[in-house]
């Protein structure tokens, strides 16, 4: 009889304790250190042949302290999460999505009857559309922690669709992985990267968008043949008790719909549509950066026109519509704010509260009502929040312990004394390993380029191939590490087992880091522009 697979909680709290441990074993060492300016901004960057070996700082009763100090280093994070779930909440609540589903599903099912359409399938174009797009956002300015707020839409979807929670998991984080992983402009990654190698900044981009284009191929093939199967016998599916709860929760979502517009509704559209028209007067333009590239468009003017006419036309329908309609331009007024006023997830999580606060207000509940439903949602997703604090706590006892330098310095000594390709391969393998306790690219990037780039100069390799080797190890483990606290909360909020997701994104993992592999050896044996 096998034994019951161990609780995320208890996988997690596991590792914090093995980490403690290593600080027990491994010496304490740090590197020095220096302010380095990189694209504008200052970074605390690694001085390479500086490690020396520090007294050691063993881990005892922090294990226990580093559940607080997580929550204290990823307050952000915990907070985007709680917020999220209190204003999605208010959102179930209208029955608006339930509407939108049964919209798309009407939707698909129409296009279905067209010849070219029905070879392809309907749902296989919907898919690789949805995918598509969230690999830009995660290629372009390295959408992460924001695709936590869409696995509350598309796991619902996915199951009215006869899939499962990892489907939908799938179109929105997996897919914005993907193009983290391909990463043609993120500026947390690459930008880095690029800066501390002394690069310019985004050069070499024509092949790093064939390998956008290699890495998504193989990603989007393996996801659209596991919705196949799925689709065609759910028993199979890895999650189908687990998905239990959404399924009921369909069920229970399946009364009447009273299709009608409350003046409250139209009250708050004029409210939304007059701000956003005092916005678009003080913005008239919105610089979006695309990688080095800005535009300038009037952004703000076009969505207020857009949202004043779509708007109306929704309201006339029924206010359900217009409930979706303040989700859509939530979104569209989110990429906006990230691509051209550098928004993070204070100023993400303070929109999606607002969308929530509008929802109910057009739904004419009370404020009593309003409170209660918000809670109600942070009471349901609270343990994502958790899980995130907890994640948090392994970094902690890392860095406490002094031994993330000192692992990085042994790491990096095994690298040389090797030939070309197989001193990148290491790399890429350290680089990867470094991601299973470091998801953060930013911060990895300040760690390792500093010592790689100058690495790659002796055994002659470019450095280009040195940050590819980082852009990949950095971005596919982000879908499997249980330390990211961002898989964890993506995981919890769709109420996947960590265990069960390991099982199922493993051989996705083993394909990408090969093809990974693959891709590094033309940059060390052919002339590749950029490179």
């Amino acid at each position: 009889m096998l034994k019951k697979i161990p609780h995320t909680y208890v996988i997690v709290f596991g590792i914090i304790i093995i980490s403690a441990i290593l600080t027990w074993i491994v010496p304490g060492g740090v590197f020095e250190r220096h302010i380095v300016t990189v694209n504008g901004i200052d970074r605390n960057v690694v001085i390479p042949g500086s490690f020396h070996y520090t007294g050691n700082n063993p881990q005892t009763w922090q294990i226990f302290s580093a559940l607080f100090d997580g929550f204290v280093d990823k307050a952000g994070i915990i907070i985007f999460i709680l917020i999220i779930g209190g204003a999605f909440w208010i959102m179930n609540e209208s029955k608006s999505i339930d509407v939108a589903i049964q919209s798309f599903l009407r939707f698909s099912k129409r296009i279905e009857n067209n010849r070219v359409i029905s070879k392809i399938g309907a749902d296989n174009l919907i898919f690789i559309l949805i995918m598509t797009m969230f690999s830009i956002f995660g290629a372009v300015f390295g959408m992460s922690e924001e695709t936590i707020a869409f696995i509350i839409i598309f796991v619902p979807l996915s199951i009215s669709m006869g899939y499962d929670s990892v489907t939908g998991v799938s179109l929105c984080f997996i897919a914005a992985g993907l193009g983290f992983a391909g990463a043609i402009l993120n500026p947390f990654t690459i930008g880095i990267a690029q800066g501390l190698s002394n690069l310019p900044l985004f050069s070499g981009i024509g092949y790093r968008m064939f390998c956008w284009l290699i890495i998504n191929l193989a990603g989007f093939i393996f996801v659209l043949r596991y919705a196949k199967k799925i689709k065609k016998n759910p028993l199979l599916s890895v999650v189908f008790e687990d998905d239990k709860f959404w399924r009921d929760r369909r069920e229970n979502n399946s009364e009447e719909i009273d299709y009608s517009t409350p003046l409250s509704a139209w009250i708050i559209y004029l409210v939304i549509f007059l701000v956003m028209g005092l916005f678009s007067w003080y913005y008239p333009l919105t610089s979006l950066s695309i990688g080095e590239n800005s535009v300038s468009i009037p952004a703000l003017p076009l969505l207020t026109g857009l949202f004043g006419l779509t708007g109306w036309i929704g309201l006339r329908k029924s206010v359900h519509f217009f409930i979706i309609q303040i989700l859509l331009f939530t979104i569209l007024i989110l990429i906006t704010g990230v691509m051209g006023y550098g928004w993070y997830i204070m100023e993400i999580a303070t929109l999606f509260f607002a969308m929530g606060l509008a929802t109910g207000i057009a739904m004419n509940y009370s404020p009593n009502r309003i409170t209660k439903l918000f809670l109600d949602g942070v009471k349901d997703i609270q343990s994502a929040a958790l899980i995130v604090g907890l994640a948090g706590g392994i970094i902690i006892i890392l860095n406490n312990g002094n031994i993330i330098d000192t692992l990085l310095y042994k790491l990096s000594g095994s690298i040389s004394g090797m030939g070309k390709m197989a001193s990148v391969s290491m790399m890429y393998a350290v680089q990867n390993l470094i991601n299973l306790v470091m998801p953060s690219g930013s911060a990895k990037a300040a760690l390792t380029m500093p010592m790689m780039s100058q690495f790659s100069d002796l055994i002659g390799v470019s450095r280009q191939a040195t940050v590819m080797a980082y852009q990949f190890g950095d971005g596919f483990t982000n879908m499997i590490t249980p330390v990211s606290g961002v898989l964890l909360g993506v995981l919890s909020v769709a109420r996947i087992p960590y265990d069960k997701w390991f099982r199922w994104v493993l051989p996705l993992m083993i394909i990408l880091i090969v093809i990974g592999f693959l891709l590094l050896i033309p940059t060390v044996y052919m002339k590749l522009k950029g490179f």
